[in-house]
């Protein structure tokens, strides 16, 4: 193990040599650019959306800016539906053909997987579009009607961006969907509070309002896939060429490869959203602002520490036996202690966290966020045990371990909040912050299980 790490001190510094001397060359080289332009993308993401989170919460207040929480989780569960796995596997036969040189191959596999994420983007805004007024006006019972309708172009949208992205990922072009990420936070920041701001000048119902605040999300997104569609034109090349055909064998391979990752990644989005969508059903709007503003801020705090566990997959893929356990126990209990500093500060600052991000109109989100404040040192363990299970190729139990404690976090999600209804629509809030994090100590209790 000694060796191990003076061997892996021994990579950092040439890391950090290289980046210095701005030395990319060769496989090594190619590996720490994609690294870099990867991680600044997911940092960009994941504190945009938190910024952007506390803009647009300060400017709508609890009520709107629960109903706008809870349309875009509404919408964003159509949008897990019309994925499934899709732009992994892309990334995945795709790279593998062009690591061939089967340039032909690779745009078959962009072709035919081009056409099932077509095919499940049209099925699932037409079933949007279908349920919207169920949704909206009998199982929620509030106005959100349009904006699930305006969710039928958000859909679409999102969806695609992310499968030419994937394009560059296959052409191990990680630049790209680097420059996409920046240039859509930057639009996001301008035109969105811009619009909102213009629109509180005017009578629009909730209804219209939030429908208009969706719409401008979609422009957004639509201008950054032109600008995307622009490079993908100019930069990949094996599209130019001539296709060969999927062979019968070659299709059922990439079927059976999709059917877990879309057990996962659907499972995985319901498990995230599921509290949002039951209390939507049971609380008024800003009640759900309170739970889903106070969530943004651990979601985004777990995130951060939780890189971690992306960074350290390649490296359990890699070891086996005692050096991958103590490599393992090592960044587990690290892990474990950033998350439990952070969980206690969060604990004790939750109101100060709460008036500097939000403003006094969300101080009924303390006690929530102090509850939550669990959740920051449950995350970023689960993603470590995850990457480890993934490096170790146990996806199946994975995809169990997930569907069932998506199904006990519905389960207590009815107990909790019909419990916490007896005494009011704060306590229900409480009630499925609590079955919340239930569910997924459950679910960490069963990926220590399993990894044993």
């Amino acid at each position: 193990m000694n060796e191990f790490i003076q061997e892996e001190i021994r990579n950092f510094k040439e890391v950090f040599k290289r980046i210095k001397k701005k030395d990319f060359s060769g496989t090594s080289g190619q590996a720490i650019k994609n690294s870099g332009y990867q991680l600044s993308q997911n940092l960009i993401m994941k504190l945009g959306s938190l910024f952007f989170t506390i803009i647009i919460a300060r400017m709508l207040l609890p009520e709107l800016f629960g109903l706008y929480s809870l349309a875009l989780a509404t919408i964003i569960l159509f949008v897990s539906f019309s994925d499934l796995g899709i732009s992994s596997a892309l990334i995945t036969f795709g790279s593998k053909m062009l690591g061939q040189k089967n340039n032909p191959k690779a745009k078959a596999y962009v072709k035919k997987l081009l056409k099932w994420k077509l095919n499940l983007v049209f099925l699932a805004s037409i079933i949007l579009l279908l349920s919207s007024y169920f949704i909206s006006n009998i199982y929620y019972n509030k106005p959100i009607f349009y904006a699930l309708i305006a969710g039928a172009i958000y859909l679409p949208l999102v969806t695609l961006l992310g499968f030419f992205e994937s394009l560059f990922k296959v052409t191990n072009n990680f630049k790209y969907p680097f420059i996409k990420e920046v240039f859509f936070q930057v639009l996001r920041f301008i035109f969105v509070p811009l619009v909102i701001f213009l629109l509180l000048k005017t009578n629009f119902s909730n209804n219209i309002f939030i429908a208009l605040i969706i719409l401008t999300i979609s422009f957004c997104y639509l201008i950054t896939n032109l600008f995307l569609i622009f490079f993908v034109k100019r930069k990949i090349n094996f599209l130019k060429i001539k296709e060969i055909k999927l062979n019968k064998k070659e299709s059922i391979d990439l079927k059976n490869f999709i059917i877990p990752l879309t057990t996962i990644a659907f499972s995985g989005v319901f498990f995230g959203y599921i509290d949002i969508l039951m209390l939507g059903h049971f609380v008024s709007a800003e009640f759900i602002s309170y739970y889903g503003s106070a969530f943004s801020l651990v979601g985004a705090a777990a995130a951060i520490i939780g890189f971690t566990a992306m960074a350290l997959l390649p490296l359990f893929s890699k070891l086996k036996g005692k050096s991958l356990d103590d490599l393992f126990k090592k960044t587990r209990n690290f892990t474990i202690l950033i998350s439990f500093i952070t969980s206690i500060f969060t604990y004790f600052f939750a109101k100060q966290i709460v008036q500097i991000a939000y403003g006094v109109e969300y101080l009924q989100a303390v006690p929530i966020l102090r509850i939550f404040s669990i959740i920051i040192f449950v995350i970023p363990i689960v993603g470590l045990y995850g990457s480890y299970l993934i490096s170790q190729e146990k996806t199946k139990t994975l995809a169990f371990l997930l569907i069932s404690a998506t199904i006990i976090n519905i389960i207590l999600n009815i107990l909790a909040i019909n419990y916490g209804l007896r005494f009011g629509e704060f306590e229900a809030v409480l009630g499925a912050t609590f079955a919340t994090i239930i569910s997924r100590i459950i679910y960490l209790m069963g990926l220590i299980l399993f990894r044993k």
